[in-house]
């Protein structure tokens, strides 16, 4: 399963979603997610579902990296799917075994959960999907560059995001490659007690945090290298424009957040 999470992971293409500013693309993002959570019926939540599987077609990201994305999000969904259906009492009884009791209302809201958190990170891991590590420093830096005001540091700050989400797949598939190593030396991972198998994690962790103390150690030495010192004087091969295909891809974000609210003011389903 480590080697399914696909988080901060970049896939080249030319599709329009990738021809897009990167500062728009963050805002539309932030647009989604505000999209999702004003969603407060089932018909609204589809309109987020199918405006998100609008985007993906756009995209021409494969369906198989929409299903990678999930996967390693297994258990929380089942987590909360759980949570919802037996501590949501509302509406008529459909089980009542023991001390559980399944209603409606549970079974509605823990389906309700499950599809608004799939969509939230199907929806967001598009952002890292469509967008290179340099555009999206760009994009955060130039989104975060009124705080330039008050001395924040506004360039380094960007570029350690970025790093750290562009270093989550590096990590991840180290941490795969030793795991598989330790269990060729014999090391079982998978049976005994939960306590037996958190310590047998400690032949894993250690050599990850090595691994990403080196590997953090080799960057800040290139950057040197380079001559690198922060964002004074800094020039940009690619300059960020923003063309009128941005602003037509805003407006067709706004379309179904105003239908959202439109079914939410006349309670429809």
């Amino acid at each position: 399963m480590i080697k399914d999470i696909t988080i901060g992971q970049y896939f080249p293409g030319n599709s329009i979603v990738h021809r897009l500013d990167s500062r728009i693309k963050l805002l539309l993002t932030v647009m989604f997610i505000v999209m999702l959570f004003m969603a407060n019926t089932f018909l609204g939540l589809l309109v987020g579902v199918l405006f998100i599987g609008f985007a993906y077609m756009m995209s021409k990201i494969p369906l198989k990296m929409i299903l990678k994305s999930v996967k390693p999000i297994a258990p929380l969904i089942i987590l909360t799917a759980i949570l919802n259906l037996f501590f949501i009492t509302t509406g008529d009884v459909l089980v009542d075994w023991w001390i559980f009791k399944i209603t409606t209302g549970g079974v509605k809201t823990a389906v309700f959960m499950v599809v608004r958190i799939i969509a939230l990170i199907v929806g967001t891991s598009l952002l890292t999907y469509t967008t290179s590590p340099i555009e999206l420093t760009d994009a955060i830096e130039r989104v975060l560059s009124p705080l330039k005001k008050i001395k924040l540091p506004v360039h380094e700050v960007a570029m350690m995001m970025t790093i750290a989400l562009r270093f989550i797949p590096t990590l991840i598939e180290e941490t795969d490659k030793i795991t598989m190593a330790q269990k060729a030396r014999g090391a079982d991972m998978e049976s005994g007690s939960i306590l037996k198998r958190a310590k047998a994690l400690v032949p894993v962790l250690i050599p990850l945090f090595v691994s990403a103390f080196r590997r953090a150690e080799e960057l800040a030495m290139a950057m040197e290298c380079r001559c690198y010192h922060g964002g004074d004087g800094r020039t940009r091969l690619k300059q960020l424009h923003m063309t009128m295909k941005d602003l037509n891809a805003v407006i067709v974000t706004a379309i179904p957040i105003v239908l959202i609210v439109i079914i939410d003011k006349v309670n429809i389903f």
